[in-house]
């Protein structure tokens, strides 16, 4: 949380919520899920966009997802967030 908070950006807060939660797995189930939600609530809360990943692929987010877990490497995961964000601009304020 001190990360999540030392951070000024709202998308930057989202994406640290999105991949942290599902990677640290506090909860027995639902941790992908309760990350999504929470990452949605910081972008909400700053008036952002929130974030369905309607248009992404169960194994596309399993694959990124899994990449991070293995290399730590949040590219995968950024670049699906990033994606999500324009596909809300685009097609629910375009």
């Amino acid at each position: 949380m001190e990360v999540v908070n030392q951070s000024d950006y709202p998308l930057e807060k989202a994406l640290i919520l999105n991949s942290m939660i599902a990677y640290l797995k506090p909860f027995s189930d639902g941790n992908k899920r309760s990350a999504q939600m929470y990452a949605n609530a910081i972008l909400m809360a700053h008036d952002y966009f929130p974030l369905s990943y309607r248009s992404v692929g169960e194994n596309e987010y399993k694959q990124a997802m899994i990449l991070f877990y293995e290399t730590n490497n949040l590219y995968h995961l950024k670049r699906l967030f990033v994606e999500q964000y324009r596909f809300a601009l685009k097609t629910y304020f375009g």
